[in-house]
């Protein structure tokens, strides 16, 4: 991988690029802040995530990809441009730009983000699926002929897949990730306790008091909100017990999903996955008691990933240099006539 290679995770949440010989250069939330009136871009990443539910009626902040998919082509555009250029500078030799889209994309939308990022000044764009990409981050070597099982939870979809000799062999992807957990942990308050809170205090307690119930661990932390028999400020003591429910409500279809792919697998690679164990990848793997949950639903050892928030950025970066290597979900999807 040459120095002037790029990989970034474009995620329904955030957006993370690494860099060749730097490690992660970018981490900032999938948000673009715009003037309506105008028809301006403000701010985007953090600058535009610290405006949500905070700006006037004329600037709206707002998430270009949601549920896994681009639902605003001009503004991830934008965001692709501005997060390119702020990492990379070089006027004198454009860079090579692998990028991990969502599994959910279509071929307008995977156009879009092509042309995003030539127009932020690559001479070479590559996309690459997010299990392939969650894998060699995570220090796996798919190019053997033996199976691995990776399941990355991200913010719109959880992906999972088979992977072997450098491709994939079945693979998966629903709508239930860590965005659904945030709400449905907020919707979960509003009728437990009559508290509306926001998106981002439904994630905090997904961080840092949400479990699986198999995991001997009770925790509590208080939140505040708006009381909906008051319509005041309210604050509240929200334990570890109060969110089994929105908890498992996501986490067994996830259990479920996988549980289908495995079914589907051929016998020698499942035997090769019960010796090796699956991979938990994506920010949301962190949830408590989840490898757990899934090792007693799949019967199968289950680990997270050393770094499961960049392996995928990381892995994203890796493939640049060993793409004759992978046989699936990996390709050049530079424009024709932009090619050099």
């Amino acid at each position: 991988m040459a120095q002037n290679d790029i990989g970034i995770d474009l995620g329904t949440t955030s957006v993370i690029v690494a860099v060749e010989g730097k490690g992660i250069v970018l981490n900032e939330p999938s948000v673009v802040a715009v003037d309506t009136k105008h028809d301006k871009v403000l701010a985007v990443g953090s600058e535009a995530f610290a405006m949500v539910g905070r700006t006037p009626a004329h600037i709206s902040a707002v998430r270009p990809l949601k549920d896994g998919v681009i639902s605003n082509h001009v503004l991830t555009k934008e965001m692709i441009r501005r997060f390119v250029n702020r990492v990379y500078d070089s006027r004198m030799i454009k860079p090579r730009v692998a990028v991990c889209v969502p599994a959910a994309i279509t071929g307008i939308e995977s156009d879009a983000v092509v042309e995003a990022v030539v127009s932020a000044g690559a001479r070479q764009v590559f996309l690459i699926d997010e299990p392939i990409a969650a894998a060699l981050g995570s220090g796996i070597d798919i190019t053997q002929p033996q199976g691995h099982m990776v399941i990355d939870i991200g913010g719109g979809t959880t992906d999972i897949a088979i992977i072997s000799l450098g491709g994939k062999v079945q693979a998966s992807s629903v709508a239930v990730a860590g965005n659904m957990l945030d709400e449905e942990i907020l919707k979960h308050v509003r009728a437990k306790f009559n508290l509306v809170i926001g998106l981002r205090s439904a994630e905090e307690l997904k961080k840092t008091v949400a479990c699986c119930p198999q995991l001997a661990y009770s925790g509590q932390t208080e939140v505040k909100g708006r009381s909906l028999t008051t319509n005041l400020p309210q604050r509240q003591i929200v334990r570890t017990e109060d969110l089994y429910e929105p908890v498992m409500k996501c986490v067994e279809q996830l259990g479920e999903a996988a549980h289908q792919v495995l079914e589907k697998t051929p016998p020698e690679l499942a035997g090769d996955i019960y010796a090796q164990g699956i991979v938990l990848t994506g920010g949301s793997a962190q949830l408590k008691g989840l490898p757990e949950y899934f090792s007693e639903k799949l019967k199968v050892n289950v680990r997270v990933s050393p770094d499961p928030v960049n392996c995928v950025a990381m892995g994203t970066a890796r493939c640049l240099s060993m793409g004759d290597q992978l046989e699936t979900g990996f390709c050049d999807a530079t424009p024709r006539m932009g090619r050099r």
